[in-house]
């Protein structure tokens, strides 16, 4: 396993040595809608010629809900159209109504979800506590937790809630990169492939899994796994009276589709990939 590493242009890269160690680089595009990274473009470059997956974070600061949204949009006119997905990054409160985070934050979310990405949100470790971020939904959770001596190396010190991505370190080391980078690490069910394996956009059929007739131990089984993975889905009630999900919307190119039928089939649960129509009828 390669390393993961997370790019600002407080970075000097030469990305024909950093291919050797880089599995994944995630690239910073903005602080707010108004300061444009000066090196983002730059770094999308070297990674697309030297075949390295890499997506999209932004630094929000958005004062409100619809300035949220505008600098969701921002961002999305933004983003490199080969990132692999976007990540909103909200570390302070920056609503002037501090009721707002929550629902701002979703709303940056959704909007980019909107235009067809996978959708990471990257927030403090005390501050996802402090303020409740866990009734944010996004794609995956990436959380930074450092040792109180960072030496570059991951420590036992792992994040205290459910997460995707940990960022283990401020000082790590990366070939092509002089002084210090940050380092991430798996540490949920969701592997290398479910980040990198397609682009975050959708390549424009959308499907949903049917699967259902579940009760007791089965149902909670997929209710909990679409639950923690993030994965949106309905609660319907089929023809006969049995409890049925209808998951997606997926486009049938992307990772989250393969993984959620993969979960499905290894644990026996009868599924069907619906067509276009068939979804329409059901929704």
């Amino acid at each position: 396993m390669g390393k993961i590493a997370d790019f600002s242009h407080h970075n000097s890269v030469d990305w024909s040595k950093a291919k050797d160690e880089l599995d994944l680089a995630i690239i910073r595009v903005q602080y707010g809608s108004t300061t444009i990274d000066t090196k983002y473009k730059e770094f999308a470059a070297g990674c697309k010629t030297y075949n390295i997956p890499f997506g999209h974070y932004a630094y929000c600061r958005f004062v409100s809900i619809n300035d949220a949204i505008v600098e969701a949009k921002d961002f999305i006119s933004r983003a490199d159209k080969a990132a692999k997905f976007l990540v909103a990054d909200v570390e302070e409160m920056t609503t002037r109504n501090p009721a707002d985070l929550i629902p701002a934050t979703q709303a940056f979310i959704d909007t980019c979800k909107a235009a067809g990405w996978k959708v990471g949100l990257y927030t403090g470790h005390s501050f996802y506590q402090q303020y409740g971020m866990n009734r944010v939904r996004a794609d995956f959770l990436w959380i930074p937790r450092f040792a109180a001596n960072d030496i570059g190396q991951p420590t036992g010190l792992k994040p205290d809630m459910p997460c995707d991505l940990w960022q283990y370190t401020a000082k790590g080391r990366l070939a092509g990169v002089s002084g210090d980078v940050d380092l991430n690490m798996l540490v949920g069910n969701k592997t290398l492939a479910w980040f990198i394996g397609t682009s975050g956009k959708p390549t424009g059929e959308i499907r949903y899994i049917y699967t259902g007739g579940f009760a007791g131990a089965a149902l909670g089984e997929v209710h909990n796994y679409l639950f923690t993975t993030g994965h949106h889905f309905d609660v319907k009630r089929g023809p006969d009276g049995s409890l049925i999900f209808l998951i997606g919307p997926f486009d049938t190119g992307m990772e989250n589709y393969a993984d959620c039928k993969a979960f499905l089939d290894s644990h026996g649960h009868y599924n069907k990939l619906l067509t276009p129509e068939e979804a329409a009828d059901w929704r």
